[in-house]
């Protein structure tokens, strides 16, 4: 295989994952295997470990901070740390129900989901509506903060692997 079909590879993978980030599903993740796909395609000639590791803990971090946002916004618009809880299952188990819509079913599952479940958790322990409804919405808000956090990890991710193999 020729290295510019690896780099095209590099460039498909990036592609896919910078477009599956929003729709939270783990385009990172697919970002960081197109690196380790082109540097063994080219044999690491210009894919160094120290990078691969850089390029593991941005995606790590990125993961980490998807978290820690959703919790963040949640309690900054009055939820306990129960709604954190709530937002972060109700996320990913509307993000799962939404899948068999194309396309958009799993963005709009996984909002939903993190407001209901930010909004149930807090409403357990709180019993009143107006709080439940505020860190409900501040999941969302943070669920939408998280995603421009990882699409931007991802986009200076794929632009260093690319102009490396470009470069290269």
């Amino acid at each position: 295989m020729t290295d510019a079909t690896a780099t095209l590879v590099l460039i498909a993978a990036s592609l896919v994952g910078l477009a599956l980030i929003p729709l939270g599903l783990p385009g990172l993740w697919v970002i960081v295997l197109g690196i380790i796909g082109y540097g063994w395609l080219t044999d690491y000639r210009t894919v160094s470990g120290v990078f691969l590791a850089i390029v593991l803990g941005l995606a790590l971090v990125g993961e980490l901070l998807e978290s820690w946002v959703g919790f963040r916004f949640a309690r900054r618009y009055g939820g306990s740390r129960r709604a954190g809880w709530g937002a972060l299952i109700g996320g990913l188990v509307g993000a799962i129900v939404g899948v068999p819509v194309p396309i958009v079913g799993s963005v709009i599952g996984g909002f939903a989901g993190a407001f209901v479940g930010a909004a149930v958790f807090e409403y357990s322990m709180a019993r009143r509506s107006g709080a439940a409804a505020r860190a409900g919405w501040g999941a969302v808000l943070g669920r939408a903060a998280a995603a421009a956090i990882k699409l931007a990890l991802g986009l200076a991710i794929a632009v260093s692997a690319i102009w490396l193999a470009v470069r290269g």
